[in-house]
């Protein structure tokens, strides 16, 4: 399939800035960047109202930016806690995803949705993950998301220690090998 040239309406991370001409191909024009408003198909009707509309476009987009760099100064540093089951080993018994992410941060009185979180891969183990959240396409904060079993134990991970703590305590107190196989002999 041959690819579509599009006008993009504000920066699009890997592909350019607001006012290039890019060629993409179909599908990620028709499914993503047009029905979100993030480009414009590039025929001379639209390449002309562009131009005309240039200044007003760059001035809203240097509005909304500033916007998001106070909202970042504000809640620079966001740390939200989500609790999930877990086996033994700390691996999840599904994962924490975008979704999951946002609705922490919303709760903890950062309104965003699951498409400003920049997750690679879907968190699968206990512990603190370090997310992107998007606030403007030239604006990013980094929110740490601590996943725990109970709310004492993401305490714990706050403070440094490692999530299977319990478990180390009750090792302690079992017997080792060296223990058992002495005691066999002497009887």
């Amino acid at each position: 399939m041959a690819a579509v040239e599009l006008i993009l309406l504000q920066r699009v991370e890997k592909l350019g800035q607001m006012g290039d001409r890019v060629k993409v191909k179909p599908g990620y024009a028709r499914n993503c960047l047009l029905p979100q408003k993030k480009a414009l198909r590039a025929s001379k009707d639209n390449i002309a109202r562009f131009e005309q509309q240039r200044a007003q476009l760059e001035a809203q987009n240097i509005k909304r930016r500033e916007e998001a760099e106070r909202l970042a100064e504000r809640v620079g540093g966001l740390t939200v806690v989500i609790i999930r089951q877990a086996g033994e080993s700390g691996s999840l018994y599904g994962s924490v995803s975008a979704r999951d992410i946002a609705d922490a941060a919303t709760a903890a009185g950062l309104t965003i949705s699951r498409s400003q979180v920049v997750l690679e891969h879907p968190i699968k183990t206990l512990g603190v993950a370090a997310v992107r959240v998007a606030l403007h396409p030239e604006v990013s904060i980094p929110v740490s998301v601590n996943v725990a079993r109970s709310p004492e134990e993401a305490e714990r991970q706050a403070r440094g220690e490692r999530a299977e703590a319990p478990a180390e305590e009750d090792e302690e107190q079992a017997p080792t090998a060296e223990q058992i196989f002495e005691g066999d002999t002497q009887a």
